[in-house]
């Protein structure tokens, strides 16, 4: 068995062609993946799209409602960042679905990929900063709803606060969530995870995966996770426009195998989000987005999972 991954074609909805979010980016790395041979084409799941009663274990009903009927008023739809379609709808529930069968197979196979995910900053009553619905708690809350995990550990590494996640899980004693994220970049607002670790601007490789590996390994030991989810955004790239740290695409290398060396070596299994990444070179951002995939692969061969 090879690494499973999962994708959809509704991941990338159409936006107009002046907007700043990289919608292209989730169809062009499946594309990549194929291309450069990371994986074949019978290693990629498809997932169901989440459906209102899926989405109300975290949010509340009149925003899902909402936001399915078009009905969110515009400073609500301001605050998410979207203009408001069917598709994109659509696209949505979609990604969601796609992270909750991430979970689910990574349960199986100790490790799993989606090729989009990673909508931190929802909350249970509105969207923000291009998130409408956080995938990451809905497939937590779903996963601990079916009775599969007593407890969750949720590794944020994401340029920008979980803030979403941390809020929705702060009364939630089976998911522990941690951010490691730019102490002064969005929200400006933050919440308080189970542990944050801020970091300066235009911190570097080494310093980054030094205090990476200060607080992994000891929160594996104190959590005791059935499952890890984590965000693996890449907006923490030297070259990122709304990141502000310092990694190169060697630096996200060695994350991404510290992240899953420690997790799998200690036998906790690890289910991915891409995140958040964003620049103007579309090849560029896609590749980065791939180096999760890429040392996922390497991992999963070396542990023979």
């Amino acid at each position: 068995m090879d690494l499973p991954l999962v994708y959809h074609s509704n991941y990338s909805a159409p936006l107009p062609s002046s907007h700043r979010f990289p919608m292209v980016k989730f169809k062009k790395l499946h594309e990549m993946l194929l291309r450069d041979r990371v994986a074949g084409p019978e290693q990629f799941h498809t997932p169901d799209i989440a459906n209102p009663t899926i989405l109300e274990q975290v949010h509340a009903p009149a925003y899902v409602a909402a936001y399915h009927n078009g009905t969110l008023d515009p400073k609500a739809q301001r605050r998410i960042g979207f203009p408001w379609s069917t598709v994109l709808v659509n696209r949505t529930c979609t990604a969601v679905g796609g992270t909750i069968l991430t979970a689910q197979l990574a349960l199986q196979y100790g490790l799993a990929c989606n090729t989009a995910g990673g909508t931190h900053h929802a909350f249970p009553t509105y969207g923000s900063g291009f998130c409408i619905f956080n995938d990451l708690a809905i497939a937590a809350r779903t996963l601990l709803n079916q009775g599969l995990v007593q407890k969750i550990l949720i590794v944020d590494l994401d340029v920008h606060q979980g803030d979403g996640t941390a809020y929705i899980f702060q009364d939630e004693p089976r998911v522990f969530t941690f951010s490691m994220h730019c102490g002064i970049n969005f929200p400006s607002t933050k919440q308080t995870s189970d542990l944050d670790v801020p970091l300066d601007a235009g911190t570097e490789d080494t310093a980054y995966l030094q205090t990476l590996d200060r607080y992994l390994p000891d929160l594996l030991t104190q959590v005791k996770p059935d499952l890890v989810l984590y965000d693996a955004g890449v907006d923490v790239h030297i070259a990122d426009r709304l990141g502000k740290l310092a990694l190169t695409n060697s630096g996200l290398h060695r994350r991404e195998m510290q992240v899953f060396s420690t997790c799998l070596a200690a036998g906790y299994p690890v289910a991915c989000v891409i995140g958040g990444g964003y620049t103007d070179d579309m090849n560029a951002l896609v590749f980065r987005h791939s180096i999760l995939q890429r040392a996922a692969s390497e991992v999963y061969q070396q542990y023979r999972l």
